[in-house]
């Protein structure tokens, strides 16, 4: 027997706009180790030849790392990917933005990451009743507790239908 969602929760999972409570901080379930074939597929696919993340020789060559690093921007859309099913998954309108975007250590094929999300902010939209505005922060780890990418991450939030309007 299966039981019920929360009443709290969309029917996909996602939370409303009145769900999340500034300070909260969600630890996601998802992780996900990171392999050569990301790296290349998504630098091959958004036509990035850095040869940082492609590679393998002039890595071992040239930089200090010896190795290629992950993709800076597949990182990012990891962390924020991994938190869509706790948080915005069929209750997001959209994103307004992401600042504040940070990769203070190095991410490299066969690391996992781990993600986070804090609730910063959140305020109703001044000009839908329906909607209301949460940032987050989120943070992604590796497997030994280093912080790897971090972002804020304004988002356009479904508000909870109120009785009888649905």
């Amino acid at each position: 027997m299966t039981s019920p969602l929360p009443p709290s929760t969309h029917p996909r999972g996602g939370l409303y706009y009145e769900d999340f409570e500034v300070g909260r901080v969600l630890h996601h379930r998802l992780t996900r180790t990171v392999t050569q074939m990301d790296n290349m597929l998504f630098s091959n696919m958004t036509l990035n030849p850095q040869p940082l993340h492609i590679d393998a020789h002039f890595c071992a060559t040239e930089t200090e790392w010896g190795r290629p690093l992950m993709n800076s921007l597949f990182t990012l859309g990891l962390m924020i990917g991994i938190s869509v099913n706790d948080t915005t998954v069929g209750t997001t309108i959209g994103n307004l933005g992401m600042t504040d975007v940070r990769f203070p250590a190095p991410l490299f094929e066969g690391d996992t990451i781990r993600v986070e999300t804090e609730v910063a902010t959140k305020r109703e939209s001044r000009s839908r009743p329906d909607a209301g505005l949460v940032e987050f922060i989120h943070r992604a780890y590796k497997q030994d507790g280093t912080l790897v990418a971090e972002c804020r991450r304004q988002a356009f939030m479904r508000r909870r239908a109120p009785a009888g309007t649905a």
